[in-house]
Formats: structure tokens, C-alpha cells, sequence
């Protein structure tokens, strides 16, 4: 199993730079024409975790968003972006943090994503997910992550992004359901991530949140910006980067341990590779929290119950696309 992670060096969210450091990490893949087709629906999926912060680094930058919207409106695709932000609307993040002239100006809407239950290609408690309908309908997702540090799963990149297309309410039941055990919290990222089969990630590391993340610590500059069709090969890469030991990132060691990253041998990177973007002080979380942040068993018996009304409801058989 191979895989092709393009990185480059990238210091401005400036359009006139930004536009052909994306074009260049895409060329690669053979350009956004490669991945999106005339008529294709393609969900833009950033980060858009909390509108409170909108100075401090906390979401995907509304440049990229706008650069990868013309980018695939170019190539024929019709973009819209969709999130299910962990406190508030999509729309209501996305206006906080300054998106609405970026969207405005790109003719590209918002939509709130739905759930639905999904069969899988898992097995056992994961053998289904509940999962946007939006996301799983879309012809092509491409995966706009943030670079940051996380105080519950110490980084949260590619992989971890995705879990924005669960809805809201199922996001609480996985971290009060799952959180006593980091593995298997990793493993239903993985396969949330496996189940959405993003087409193409292009991470925003141009400046990254550090420390107490995900919204609890500061803008940290980076200068990076990458791209795969493979987003647990580029969440590896990005861990290289960033000087962290797989082995401590729940989502990649899971995505190794199950064989969905491949070997670190049969990654190939055309543009720069990992050691020339590599820092040695990229600041990681003071103190990891529990995932299910401690929350009183009263509580995680409501969720329980809530869990038990969704997996009642029909499920779709969906085929990778």
C-alpha cells in the first residue's frame, strides 16, 4: 500500500500566495480537475470548532476555504461548506470567525449536517455509525483540517477533523461512551474517517493552535501546508513534522495498528519532505484531560439512552465511493 503526501513551505494566508502554494501541492494528485468532475456536489469540510476565539487560530482559515472553493468551481464542481460545530450552527461559527465575505464572494452556501445511520465496513459496536447525510451523499469531500494541539488526543489533524461529520449529540455519546479507553476512541475515529473516505485532504499548518488546544491555547506559526487523497498517510507525515511519537496520537497509532496507514517506507513525497519542515518545539498540551471529560455516570446513562433510540432508526448500506 502506497500513498503520496505533498507538502510544501507556506508562511501567508495572503490570496495572491496562498492560491498557487495550493495549486502546487495538488499537482501531484494531477491538479483539482483529477479529483472533482463537471457537475460533482463537493462538501468543503473545515474546522469550524468554536466561533469564541476567532483571533486565536481555532479554525481553518476562511483563505483556504475560499482558494479551494475557486479551485474546484474551476474544475466543473459545485462546493458547499458543511460542519457540526460542537457548540452553535455551522453558520453561526463560520460568520464568528470571518467566513461569510469569503463565502459570499465564492457563491459558496452553508448547510448544517444531518445524521443518519450508516452500515460499515467495521465490525462489532462499529459495524454502524451514525454520520452526515451530507457528507456520505456528497460526489467528492475534500477534508480541510487545522493543525493543532489537542488536550484529550494530544494533536487533532486529518483524521480527527472528520468527526465534525457526526452529528453534534452522537459526538457527546462517543466521548462519554468511549472515553474511558484513548484506543478505543482512536479506533472510532479511524473508522469514521474509513466509513467518509475523504477524496482529497489539504491541511491548513500555515499557523497552528498549540498547547492547550483544541481552543484553549494560542496561534503557533508553523508554515505548512499539505495535501494527500490518503488522510491517515498525511496525518502521519504531519506528526513527523510536528516531533510527536505516533505511538501517542490515538488516531494514527489506530490507523497503524488496523492497517490503514501505510508503512512509513512506502509513503512517497514529491515536494518537500517532513525532515526539511520539521520543528523541535512545537508546544503539545501541558496536561491531557479524560476524553469523556469526567462526566458523572447520570449523565452518561442519558446519552446511553439516546444511543439506544438512534440505532433503532433504519440504516443505509452505503459502498465506498
Amino acid at each position: 500500500m502506497t500513498a503520496t503526501v505533498s507538502l510544501v513551505k507556506a508562511q501567508s494566508y495572503a490570496i495572491d500566495e496562498l492560491m498557487p502554494q495550493i495549486e502546487q501541492t495538488l499537482q501531484p494528485f494531477g491538479g483539482m480537475s483529477a479529483i472533482v468532475k463537471p457537475g460533482d456536489r463537493v462538501l468543503l469540510k473545515p474546522n469550524l470548532l468554536t466561533g469564541s476565539r476567532p483571533t486565536k487560530e481555532c479554525v481553518t482559515r476562511p483563505e483556504i476555504v475560499y482558494c479551494v472553493a475557486e479551485l474546484v468551481k474551476a474544475a466543473g464542481g459545485k462546493p458547499f461548506l458543511g460542519d457540526s460545530p460542537a457548540f452553535g450552527s455551522a453558520h453561526g461559527v463560520a460568520e464568528a470567525n470571518g467566513y461569510l465575505p469569503w463565502l459570499e464572494k465564492a457563491g459558496v452556501p452553508v448547510q448544517e449536517l444531518h445524521g443518519h445511520r450508516y452500515a460499515t465496513e467495521a465490525s462489532g459496536e462499529l459495524a454502524h455509525l451514525r454520520l452526515s447525510k451530507e457528507a456520505m451523499n456528497a460526489d467528492v469531500v475534500i477534508n480541510l483540517p487545522k493543525v493543532k494541539s489537542h488536550i484529550q488526543l494530544t494533536l487533532t489533524l486529518g483524521v480527527k477533523n472528520l468527526f465534525g461529520c457526526v452529528p453534534g449529540k452522537m459526538k457527546a455519546w462517543w466521548h462519554m461512551e468511549a472515553g474511558k479507553d484513548r484506543d478505543r476512541f482512536g479506533t472510532m475515529l479511524v473508522e469514521t474517517a474509513r466509513t467518509i473516505a475523504p477524496q482529497l485532504t489539504i491541511v491548513d499548518g500555515i499557523i497552528g493552535h498549540g498547547g492547550n488546544g483544541p481552543s484553549g491555547g494560542e496561534p503557533e506559526p508553523l508554515g505548512v501546508l499539505g495535501a494527500s487523497t490518503d488522510v491517515f498517510a498525511l496525518d502521519r507525515a504531519l506528526v513527523e513534522i510536528l516531533g510527536a511519537n505516533p505511538a501517542d496520537i490515538p488516531t494514527v497509532a489506530q490507523s497503524m495498528r488496523l492497517g490503514y496507514c501505510p508503512e512509513w517506507s512506502e509513503i512517497h513525497f514529491p515536494l518537500a519532505r517532513p525532515e526539511a519542515l520539521a520543528i523541535a518545539d512545537w508546544p503539545f498540551p501541558t496536561q491531557l484531560m479524560p476524553i469523556d471529560f469526567g462526566m458523572p455516570r447520570v449523565v452518561r446513562s442519558t446519552f446511553k439512552h439516546l444511543y439506544i433510540r438512534f440505532i433503532k432508526e433504519p440504516m443505509t448500506v452505503y459502498a465506498n465511493r
